[in-house]
C-alpha cells in the first residue's frame, strides 16, 4: 500500500506560531496508547512500533485495569522495542480501576508530559502505526504545535474524520471538504485521540484531556480548547491503519459506526460538560447549543435504525440527558487546570 504523495512542509517562516527553534527529534517524542481487555489488538500495534523508523523515545501504555494478558503481552515487548540504535523506553501504567478512554489518555499525556516529552503521539490500541509515520508528523512539528495524520480504515480505505465542528452547535460539521490543496494541510478546530500529536507547550497552556468525560467528546473538546491557543492541522498524511473492524453505515466517503449502550449514554450526558467548558470561555450560545444537542439525538436515532438495525437504547440517551443536567446545573464545575511547566 503506497502513500497518497503529499507536499513537504512549506518553510515555518509561514507559521504564526512556529517551533522551527528547535528541530523535530524523534529522542523527545512518545507515543501515549491506552489499551483495555485487548490484548490481541495490542499485540498488532506494538508489532508496528517495532518496525517504525524512526521510533520514539518513550512509549507509555494506559492499561485500564484490564482482565486479559495486557501485562504479559507489554513484557514482552520490553526487549524488542528497546532494541538497535534507536532505543524506546516502554513506560507501562496499569490502573486499578476502568478509567474509561478519557481518563487513560488524561494518564497517558500526564506521564508523557512529566517525562519531558516535547511531542505526544496519543492513539488507541486498534490501530497499527506506519513505519515511517513518525517521521512524516514530525515533518510538520516546524511549522504547527497541534497535529492530526490521516488513516486508513479496516478494509484499507482512506478513513475520513470530522475535522472541524460548528462552534455554535459543538457538532462536527459532516460536509467539511475531505480534499487537501497544494498546501498538504487543511486547519481544524476538532481533535481525536486516535492519532492527535500535539506540543508539550499546548498541553501546559490548556491542561490534560478532562477524566470526567471517561468516554466521548473527550477529543472533540481537547482537539478545540488546542485550537484557541495555536494554529491546529490536519495533515495529508497516512501515518495509522485501523485494525479493528467497526459495522458501518457506508455512506460514500464518510461512514457512520456501530455504537453501544454506553456511548449513547455519554454522548448525551457530555453534552453538559462540554456547555461548561463553552462557559468558561465565552462561547456558549443556549440556543444553537440546544439546537446542536437536539441534533446529536437525532443523529443517535437514525445511528440505531440504519445501523444497527434495532428499536431499543433510546432510554441510555434520555438518561444521559437528564444526568447531565445535573453536571450543567453545578456552579462550582472547573475546567481542567492548565499545567506549571518546570522550565516556567
Amino acid at each position: 500500500m503506497t502513500h497518497p504523495s503529499a507536499p513537504l512542509p512549506a518553510s515555518s517562516e509561514s507559521s504564526g506560531d512556529a517551533t522551527s527553534a528547535v528541530p523535530f527529534d524523534p529522542a523527545n517524542a512518545t507515543i501515549a496508547v491506552v489499551t483495555f481487555n485487548r490484548s490481541a489488538l495490542l499485540t498488532r500495534l506494538l508489532d508496528s512500533i517495532t518496525a517504525m523508523d524512526p521510533k520514539p523515545g518513550h512509549l507509555v501504555i494506559v492499561d485500564n485495569a484490564s482482565t486479559d494478558d495486557t501485562t504479559d503481552v507489554v513484557e514482552s515487548y520490553r526487549d524488542s522495542i528497546g532494541s538497535g540504535p534507536q532505543k524506546t523506553q516502554i513506560v507501562y501504567r496499569r490502573l486499578d480501576t476502568n478509567t474509561g478512554g478519557s481518563g487513560g489518555f488524561s494518564e497517558g499525556m500526564r506521564i508523557a508530559y512529566e517525562l519531558g516529552s516535547t511531542w505526544i503521539w496519543v492513539m488507541d490500541d486498534d490501530v497499527e502505526v506506519i513505519s515511517d509515520g513518525l517521521a512524516r508528523m514530525g515533518a510538520w512539528a516546524p511549522r504547527f504545535r497541534s497535529i492530526q495524520g490521516r488513516r486508513y480504515d479496516f478494509d484499507g480505505s482512506e478513513f475520513y474524520w470530522q475535522y472541524r465542528i460548528s462552534e455554535p452547535l459543538g457538532i462536527p460539521i459532516p460536509f467539511a471538504p475531505s480534499g487537501f490543496d497544494a498546501s498538504g494541510y487543511k486547519e481544524m478546530n476538532s481533535g481525536c485521540f486516535e492519532g492527535m500529536f500535539i506540543h508539550r507547550d499546548i498541553v501546559a497552556q490548556i491542561g490534560l484531556p478532562d477524566p470526567r468525560f471517561f468516554i466521548y467528546w473527550d477529543d472533540q473538546t481537547y482537539g478545540w480548547l488546542a485550537s484557541r491557543v495555536t494554529t491546529a492541522v490536519i495533515v495529508n498524511e497516512f501515518v495509522l491503519r485501523r485494525t479493528r473492524e467497526i459495522k458501518q453505515w457506508d455512506m460514500g466517503i464518510r461512514h457512520m459506526n456501530a455504537s453501544s449502550d454506553a456511548y449513547r449514554y455519554y454522548i448525551m450526558r457530555n453534552r453538559a460538560l462540554i456547555k461548561q467548558y463553552y462557559r468558561s470561555k465565552g462561547a456558549y450560545r443556549p440556543i444553537a447549543f440546544g439546537l446542536g444537542t437536539a441534533l446529536t439525538f437525532g443523529k443517535e436515532i437514525i445511528r440505531l435504525i440504519f445501523v444497527e438495525r434495532k428499536a431499543t437504547g433510546t432510554s441510555h440517551l434520555v438518561r444521559g440527558l437528564r444526568d447531565g443536567r445535573k453536571i450543567a446545573a453545578d456552579r462550582s464545575w472547573k475546567p481542567m487546570p492548565p499545567l506549571v511547566d518546570a522550565e516556567g
